[in-house]
């Protein structure tokens, strides 16, 4: 049985494939003192639904992606190595997530593994030192479960339902935020929700396409 996200309540969603995910958990003293619930999705089953091509098959954004990453980490004073291999496949930290019903304390544990510490977590050795590190000693039969996987399919198919595209997003008040980036306007419509109302930003967001569809 699966449990139903509650998108009532601020969330914020996730993939540990991506670093931008880590660099923006790292600033969470930054964060609206609110309490976001993480939720472990699919970025790979996003981009399918949306039909978007990941950006890593595309050489030289493949680069600039993990050299912007670098130098935000550095702009930050984030601790921060590549693993080994990238993109790597994140199902299993992801079960693993789901399985542990992790906290944002225990996320950040999986993505300092990874992003800190340079380390794959998809290999069978990967997998058992991140287990060790976050103190479950059955990694490997919770991820397994049926239940394990049927939870992630929910949360991935709930955040497609919500419009959710790629991450980390920030979902508040019924709005999406989506990028590392976007942490500053996060703070803002998180002190002044109205502005979201304002008459400029609702003339923007209803724009036509100038473009005929094919």
């Amino acid at each position: 049985m699966t449990d139903g996200i509650d998108a009532r309540q601020p969330l914020w969603l996730f993939d540990f494939v991506s670093p931008f995910s880590y660099l923006l958990l790292e600033q969470q003293d930054k964060w609206p003192n609110l309490p976001f619930l993480p939720v472990p999705v699919s970025l790979f089953e996003l981009y399918g639904h949306w039909g978007q091509r990941v950006g890593y098959e595309i050489p030289a954004k493949r680069v600039f992606t993990y050299r912007h990453a670098l130098f935000r980490a550095e702009q930050l004073g984030i601790p921060f190595r590549m693993p080994p291999a990238h993109p790597f496949n994140p199902l299993k930290p992801l079960l693993l997530a789901v399985a542990a019903k992790a906290d944002l304390a225990c996320v950040r544990e999986i993505f300092r593994f990874i992003w800190r510490e340079g380390r794959d977590p998809s290999t069978d050795e990967g997998f058992a030192l991140l287990c060790e590190r976050i103190g479950v000693s059955d990694g490997q039969a919770l991820i397994e479960r049926d239940e394990t996987k049927a939870q992630l399919q929910h949360n991935t198919a709930s955040a497609i339902s919500l419009g959710v595209y790629g991450v980390p997003t920030f979902r508040l008040n019924d709005q999406l935020f989506w990028g590392e980036d976007a942490l500053p306007m996060v703070l803002y419509c998180a002190r002044t929700p109205n502005w979201l109302e304002s008459k400029e930003v609702k003339r923007i967001s209803s724009l036509p396409s100038g473009l005929a569809k094919t």
